[in-house]
């Protein structure tokens, strides 16, 4: 088996990673040469390019079946039916660039009342830890 589990192929979600459309998932629809593929994005805002692979990262989700060079609607309709944004908001990857996101956005006191809710949940985790140590001893 080879080692690489991410084939670029078409019908595989990749997270664009420069650009304008930086953040956002597109789906590969047909695959130019080595170095590029056309992807598009009828339900996430990123309209049909030409990419080049440097510029974008292979997810684990891939739309099965999908013929190439599809046109956008019959696209559209096939990420619906896969529910591929949903699928992609499931994932570790997805939520913690969210939260990344989230935490830039804080203002100084958020940031402070966040200190306080962790300090707080610490305090109270510890405690339970300590219990059960001296249960146990």
């Amino acid at each position: 088996s080879s080692s690489f589990k991410r084939l670029v192929e078409v019908g595989r979600v990749v997270l664009i990673t420069h650009g304008c459309d930086a953040g956002k998932i597109a789906t590969i629809v047909d695959i130019v040469d080595h170095n590029r593929a056309i992807i598009d994005g009828p339900t996430t805002e990123v309209q049909r390019q030409v990419i080049s692979f440097k510029n974008v990262v292979l997810t684990d989700i891939v739309v099965k079946r999908l013929p190439r060079t599809i046109g956008s609607k019959a696209l559209a309709k096939f990420l619906e039916k896969e529910q591929v944004v949903e699928a992609w908001q499931k994932t570790a990857w997805a939520k913690k660039l969210e939260a990344r996101k989230r935490r830039s956005a804080m203002s100084d006191f958020d940031r402070f009342k966040l200190m306080r809710l962790k300090k707080q949940q610490r305090h109270i985790v510890d405690r339970q830890v300590a219990l059960i140590k001296k249960e146990r001893a």
